[in-house]
This record gives C-alpha cells, structure tokens and sequence, in this order.
C-alpha cells in the first residue's frame, strides 16, 4: 500500500493532529515527521524527532507520549478508523 492511500486509511485529521502537537513540543520543528505504514490493516503513524527532543516527546514515565497516543486515537476514533503512534529514534 503506498503512503499516500495509508494517509487516506488513517485520515488526514489523525496524521495532522499528531503533527501539530509534536511540533508544539519540541525546539526543533522543522524537524519533525510523521510516516504513515500500512501494518496488518492497522495504519501506524511513526513519529521522528530530532534526537535532543526525544525525552520532550516521550515526557516523564512516558506520560506526554501516552498523551499523545490519546489524543491521536480519539482524532483516529472520529474519523473511524484505527491508528497506532510510534515513536522512532
């Protein structure tokens, strides 16, 4: 599946929300990204940072990175489909 039909999948609202609070977390937006793939009818939105901004995005005891997963899951649950974040070094 390419990205662009994953990104129609996981809906664009999802993919923009996850976006745009990473990029509010961190000092270095410009370097943020976040890649759609299609694993087991499931969409995973995988989220990069730049590696200084790592511990901002995950936060103490995970707790901004579960934020963040619930915040795109109800983004994901509106639009009715399924996503999952991952963050990846």
């Amino acid at each position: 599946m390419s990205a662009d039909k994953v990104e129609e999948a996981s809906g664009p609202m999802s993919h923009e929300v996850l976006e745009y609070l990473a990029k509010s977390l961190v000092d270095h937006p410009d370097q943020v990204s976040v890649t759609p793939v299609d694993e087991d009818g499931e969409t995973v939105l995988e989220l990069r940072v730049h590696p200084d901004d790592m511990g901002k995005v995950i936060g103490k005891r995970g707790r901004t990175a579960k934020a963040i997963r619930t915040m795109v899951k109800a983004a994901a649950t509106r639009e009715g489909s399924m996503v999952a974040v991952e963050i990846v070094e």
